[in-house]
């Protein structure tokens, strides 16, 4: 079973990003990517199969704050306008021009939850947590306006 990082749609690389507008935060899920994710085996009689999902995704945003997003969050769209995310948004509260490169690096850290059984040889089951993480890089300036 292959489980990677998220696959991080948004904040974009090549996005320009503004201090205080609000920035939706978001991934493309797919079975590797997001879950959920079925995998079994089989020997002598005995099956072990294991369902994962990813639970949560922690955003580090590379300014010293953190993000908890308990889904894949809500893909922007224009109509939105100047509206926060519902679900896994950040506001920047600096410019990232003093950062190196001139852009913050962040991460993106899923927490899968992988449930398991086995049937045939005792009926088992139980859960455990796997950690995957993304990274990414985000320029984000200052606007003024002038009166």
């Amino acid at each position: 079973m292959l489980l990677t990082g998220p696959k991080i749609a948004s904040p974009r690389a090549a996005g320009k990003y503004t201090v205080g507008v609000p920035m939706w935060m978001w991934v493309d899920p797919s079975t590797t990517t997001f879950g959920p994710n079925t995998a079994s085996a089989t020997l002598a009689g005995v099956t072990v199969s294991a369902t994962a999902k990813v639970s949560s995704i922690r955003w580090s945003m590379g300014d010293g704050k953190t993000v908890a997003c308990q889904g894949a969050g809500t893909k922007y769209k224009a109509s939105y306008g100047m509206a926060k995310s519902p679900d896994c948004g950040h506001f920047y509260r600096t410019s990232s021009k003093e950062q190196a490169d001139g852009r913050f690096k962040g991460t993106a850290t899923a927490t899968w939850a992988v449930d398991w059984q086995v049937t045939g040889g005792g009926g088992e089951e139980g859960a455990f947590t796997e950690v995957r993480e993304s990274g990414f890089e985000v320029s984000v300036g200052e606007m003024r306006v002038l009166d």
